[in-house]
């Protein structure tokens, strides 16, 4: 796969964003906890780079147990005041409540709505937005869709959801296939729509 042509932005010195590329970015997500874990991730990412994130996500899946929403929801001061000693995540205060906050709202949303995900899709009609991109120029980094999503999910309460963060998080749980037109994952993922 050495000469394997992949999107722009993917750092071909870094194995684990090649992986994280070839292997999860932009293929459609519809399991519940995996939506959360995207959330509380992308989140996290606000002004900081998705790479720095990434490097981190199993010590925030160990951390946050497991990225299970029931359990983060339930944080009290003393386990926030524990997750602002470790090390192996972004420790910032305003990140970390806001991860608690968004976990009880992500339970109210399943709550009234059903399904987490079906109430994301609905800003997309249920069906992923195949974009045509061939530079990184072309990369948007938000659409009319992640406007609407943020301004829906902050009038919820949820925090760190602006319309960067949505799309960012629309383009890895592939609401949005932003795959460049030479990925060679771009065909792939659309046939798995099929």
């Amino acid at each position: 796969m050495e000469n394997t042509c992949r999107c722009p932005w993917v750092d071909l010195t870094k194995p684990d964003y090649i992986a994280y590329h070839d292997e999860e970015w932009g293929v459609p997500v519809w399991d519940e906890q995996k939506m959360f874990e995207f959330l509380m991730l992308e989140s996290a990412q606000a002004g900081l780079s998705w790479y720095t994130i990434l490097k981190k996500r199993e010590n925030y899946r160990a951390a946050f147990d497991g990225f299970n929403p029931e359990k983060v929801a339930r944080y009290d001061d003393q386990k926030i005041a524990s997750l602002l000693q470790d090390a192996g995540i972004v420790r910032n205060k305003l990140k970390i409540h806001s991860a608690v906050n968004n976990a009880q709202l992500f339970l109210d949303v399943q709550d009234k709505h059903g399904s987490f995900c079906e109430f994301l899709w609905q800003f997309v009609d249920g069906q992923p937005i195949v974009n045509e991109l061939n530079t990184l120029s072309d990369y948007p980094a938000t659409s009319k869709e992640s406007d609407q999503m943020s301004k829906v999910l902050k009038k919820l309460g949820f925090k760190f959801v602006g319309s960067t963060i949505c799309y960012a998080h629309m383009q890895a749980t592939g609401m949005v296939n932003d795959h460049s037109l030479d990925c060679y994952r771009r065909s792939e993922v659309i046939e798995g729509y099929k």
